[in-house]
């Protein structure tokens, strides 16, 4: 199984992908990651040989794409858990500003918190 990075970004409609395989730049636009993901597949089949159900993605994800794709996450609650500014937080995935790594890591930390707690979460119903 092969494991590859890849990087997604807000496009006007959908989503900007790209994986660096081999040296080799690939790069790709759909309206869905679903279709993207696909995309990939066929791209990195027709260019390098590689069997798509060998292939496992790491998804990572700009701010844009982040709150475009989890559109649940409420920007300024996120930004009160992670400690930072709600505007500042707007600014950089309006792509504005742009997060330093340690701002970045900050959000991932949080975001990987609320799941980690929604996880413990019981419904019960009557």
């Amino acid at each position: 199984m092969k494991k590859l990075t890849l990087i997604i970004e807000k496009a006007d409609t959908g989503f900007l992908g790209r994986i660096n395989y081999e040296n080799n730049l690939v790069i790709d636009e759909a309206e869905s990651l679903e279709d993207l993901e696909k995309n990939f597949r066929k791209l990195l089949k027709k260019y390098h040989g590689i069997d798509p159900k060998e292939l496992k993605f790491e998804f990572k994800y700009d701010l844009s794409a982040l709150f475009e794709q989890f559109s649940y996450l409420k920007i300024s609650n996120v930004a009160s858990l992670a400690g930072i500014n709600a505007s500042l937080l707007r600014s950089y995935v309006s792509g504005v500003k742009h997060a330093s790594e340690l701002q970045a890591k900050k959000i991932e930390m949080t975001i990987h918190k609320l799941g980690k707690d929604l996880l413990s979460v019981h419904v019960y119903g009557k």
